[in-house]
């Protein structure tokens, strides 16, 4: 009951704290006129205000510091390093969204945040030797960071997505605990929380209609977030089970972010697009295009990652290989014979990828 009642508590702090502070963030960004608006990639018809990572964040930091300084009364070397990763990549977002960015020195920012967190928790040699350990998670944080990024393209999307990854992260982390493994998925325990507090707080005012967008700062932060966890639960899933495999697992959870830029990057390759060009092309805006509504795309997309988690708890509750190898094997076949049908759904092209067809 005492572990119920403190998450519990943990999650509705988080929760209420982003919900609280973001009405005063949105009047913030009006008068500093941070906003994000309409062209003809985008959905949305209105001028919206685009600080809602700095609302994500700012909820998730006061809440981390706080049951960190309670409950531990000192800041370690990872949990100081995890902060400072996610505090750099808050930063590289919100100057992109006011300003914009060379793409050279946004991926800089987010290798310097990529690197922070690794060193900071000692995973330079997770895979064998630095040389193939950095690239490899530089890759995975990297590729992340830009697959949420990508995804942020309708209302509530991502939010109540990355809200209901860090609930399968938490599971996960309580099933994991052991005595001598206590520090590690505590620490993933008390980051899941906050961060799912954080997000469905912050979710009412993102949802459909939207008062409010996450930006690159909010969605390269769940995308932060989302990577690194994935890596700790990689980690202490091997660490448990004393099989390298499992580092299948956060791929696993993680299936439907990396089917979205997959999908992306192939169609445009294919038809001769840029894949970095913004576009109505992603797996939500061709859901939308079918069932006419962007609230039902959102419940879709919610629904299939409750599902993805369910299966990634259920797989590693069991400890079958067998299991795991097959629910890969299945889940990128879904995803393939999906991608195949959306593929199918007329979209809208913008005039600015028109240009490079042509050319």
């Amino acid at each position: 009951m005492n572990i119920i009642y403190t998450c519990l508590t943990v999650f509705l702090l988080a929760f209420f704290c982003v919900y609280s502070i973001t009405p005063y963030i949105i009047k913030f960004a009006y008068k500093t006129k941070f906003m994000d608006n309409p062209n003809i990639r985008k959905v949305h018809k209105i001028s919206t205000p685009l600080l809602g990572g700095l609302a994500v964040f700012t909820g998730f930091s006061i809440l981390a510091v706080y049951i960190i300084l309670t409950n531990l009364h000192l800041f370690n070397k990872p949990i100081t390093g995890y902060l400072i990763g996610a505090l750099i990549i808050v930063v590289i977002g919100m100057i992109d969204d006011k300003y914009g960015m060379n793409p050279l020195c946004k991926l800089l920012g987010q290798g310097l945040s990529c690197f922070v967190f690794i060193y900071s928790n000692d995973l330079l040699t997770l895979f064998g030797p630095a040389y193939i350990t950095v690239p490899l998670l530089f890759f995975w944080m990297v590729g992340l960071m830009n697959a949420l990024n990508f995804l942020d393209n309708m209302d509530g999307i991502i939010t109540g997505m990355s809200g209901i990854l860090a609930l399968g992260f938490y599971a996960f982390s309580f099933i994991s605990k052991t005595p001598a493994l206590a520090p590690q998925s505590n620490f993933m325990s008390l980051l899941s929380l906050i961060f799912a507090g954080s997000v469905f707080g912050f979710l009412p005012y993102n949802f459909n209609p939207a008062k409010i967008f996450l930006g690159d700062a909010g969605s390269m932060f769940i995308g932060y977030f989302l990577s690194t966890m994935g890596i700790l639960a990689g980690r202490l899933a091997v660490i448990r089970l004393n099989n390298n495999l499992y580092y299948l697992l956060p791929i696993l959870l993680l299936s439907y972010a990396i089917f979205d830029i997959s999908l992306v990057s192939f169609t445009r390759k294919r038809d001769g697009r840029k894949i970095s060009q913004g576009g109505k092309d992603h797996s939500t805006h061709r859901i939308d295009n079918a069932m006419g509504s962007p609230k039902v795309t959102a419940l879709i997309v919610y629904l299939i990652n409750i599902n993805i988690v369910l299966v990634t708890i259920l797989v590693f509750k069991i400890q079958s290989d067998k299991l795991l190898i097959i629910s890969v094997v299945l889940f990128a076949t879904v995803f393939i014979f999906f991608g195949k049908k959306l593929d199918q759904i007329p979209i809208t092209i913008p005039s600015n990828q028109m240009k490079t067809i042509k050319e």
